[in-house]
């Protein structure tokens, strides 16, 4: 993660403002006065004007209404703001101060699009002629050039991100699989998804019933302390109706999945998972020769809504966890039954300072899922759940699995899938680094909520999923995509 704290904290506030304005009913009233009360002036505090600072308030506002932003692709939920990306250097290579301004030119000599010219006491390097080749880095005998890696586009496994004439990030929406790791490397601040804040809201302040589902990622994020019962606690007081933890998800996948796998490995069929939806994303854009491997067995995120609508069709369910992707599996992959709104964790902790509601610290009693299902989380998670469902099952299936952590680690293997040479019965796909924990929207850093998390997960009831699952009524909803 590279974006610095005031990046992150011009983010929270105005995701609070518009949350406090939201439901107080004054949003469409005083949302033009926000940028003046954030950014007061007359000096401006992190870029050239508090004009430029104004104008980036008023699209992230825009972002928090759940708003398209400028010519952006309205189906993405990750939108660049134009207005500060525009302090990024347009050329990705450019001569520093250790040019000597040599006889032989070699930077000059290499460049096939006379990009480069001789200055009074450097090379100079013209960004609209530059195709950013390399060749002139490669050139020089004083490594004089540097190759300005712009973290967005860098960021990106799936080089979905280019430039426009302008310098501006562009966004490939062919390309780009939502995984939001672009979001957290900009240390501009200049990309960022849309919130689904205000609707959530709204359906609190309605007469509808809203449910709270808690990724199973959430343990571990906030303390030794805060468990699912704190959440609970939380929302309950925030006015959701209901909440249920998704580990729960967990158990109905892994129990669903297992069928699938046993069934495919009988046939000798090869199959991903269909937990992450930036993997299938990931699967649909890049691997479409692979779509039919993918899993029909939903999320456990859908599993969890699925469950709750079963029972009141009318319910509004609200997923709440650290993935940008789960935004797009909502609005994107539009699976009938899921989740109504997904939020990240800070704007739902947007949403609690604006009820002044905090997460206090509570024992772990409260537990809807098996050990195996609160670890769908971790990478290799769902894998040990899957493979657990098939035991209890009495399976007798020597499945070999694939648990593919992180970005590159999925393109290798789905590529050795595609060319019949992956050596696995399975995949399992997680974009980010060690699954849900490393999601680009946690709260705290990878290694210390994993180690908090592990924790946790060490003190919780040891239940097989199958008997977990006798208590829920599962036959009243299907549990493969539609």
């Amino acid at each position: 993660m590279y974006a610095d704290e005031n990046v992150i904290k011009i983010k929270h506030e105005v995701l609070y403002e518009v949350a406090k304005l939201a439901f107080e009913g004054k949003l469409q009233e005083k949302k033009e006065e926000l940028p003046f009360e954030l950014i007061p002036g007359p000096t401006p505090k992190f870029r050239c004007c508090i004009y430029k600072e104004r104008e980036i308030i008023r699209q992230r506002v825009l972002l928090a209404e759940g708003e398209t932003l400028y010519g952006n692709d309205e189906k993405n939920v990750i939108q660049v703001i134009h207005s500060a990306c525009e302090d990024c250097p347009i050329s990705s290579y450019t001569v520093t101060e250790n040019c000597q301004n040599c006889i032989g030119k070699a930077c000059i000599n290499a460049c096939k699009f006379g990009a480069i010219s001789a200055g009074r006491h450097r090379s100079h390097i013209d960004p609209q002629k530059c195709k950013e080749c390399g060749r002139c880095e490669q050139a020089c005998p004083y490594n004089a050039i540097a190759h300005l890696k712009r973290p967005c586009r860098f960021s990106c496994p799936v080089n979905a991100i280019t430039y426009d004439e302008h310098g501006i990030s562009v966004i490939d929406e062919e390309k780009c699989i939502r995984c939001g790791k672009c979001i957290h490397s900009c240390p501009f601040g200049a990309i960022g998804s849309k919130t689904s804040i205000v609707e959530v809201i709204e359906a609190l302040k309605s007469d509808k019933k809203v449910y709270a589902m808690a990724a199973p990622a959430t343990e571990g994020q906030f303390g030794t302390n805060i468990t699912m019962k704190s959440w609970k606690k939380a929302m309950r007081d925030v006015g959701f109706n209901g909440f249920i933890e998704v580990g729960l998800g967990g158990d109905m996948t892994a129990a669903y999945e297992a069928e699938e796998w046993a069934e495919a490995y009988k046939e000798g069929k090869k199959k991903v998972t269909s937990c992450c939806p930036a993997f299938v994303n990931m699967v649909r854009r890049h691997y479409p020769e692979l779509a039919d491997n993918i899993s029909t067995t939903v999320s456990p995120m859908c599993a969890v809504s699925r469950m709750i609508k079963a029972s009141d069709p009318e319910a509004v369910t609200v997923f709440i966890g650290p993935c940008i992707a789960k935004k797009s599996e909502v609005a994107d992959q539009a699976i009938e039954g899921n989740a109504d709104y997904v939020l990240t964790y800070s704007e739902i902790r947007a949403i609690m300072r604006a009820k002044n509601i905090t997460l206090e610290a509570s024992d772990t009693s409260y537990q809807e899922a098996s050990i195996y299902g609160k670890r769908f989380g971790n990478s290799g998670g769902v894998t040990e759940a899957v493979l657990q469902s098939l035991k209890e099952r009495g399976e007798d299936i020597d499945a070999k699995v694939c648990r593919a952590n992180g970005a590159e680690e999925c393109k290798k293997f789905l590529l050795l899938m595609k060319v019949g040479k992956l050596p696995e019965d399975f995949i399992e796909g997680m974009v980010c680094d060690g699954g849900c924990v490393g999601g680009p929207s946690s709260f705290s850093d990878k290694a210390s909520s994993k180690r908090i998390r592990d924790d946790m997960l060490s003190k919780a009831d040891d239940r097989k999923i199958l008997e977990n699952l006798g208590n829920y009524r599962m036959e009243t909803f299907s549990m493969h995509r539609e």
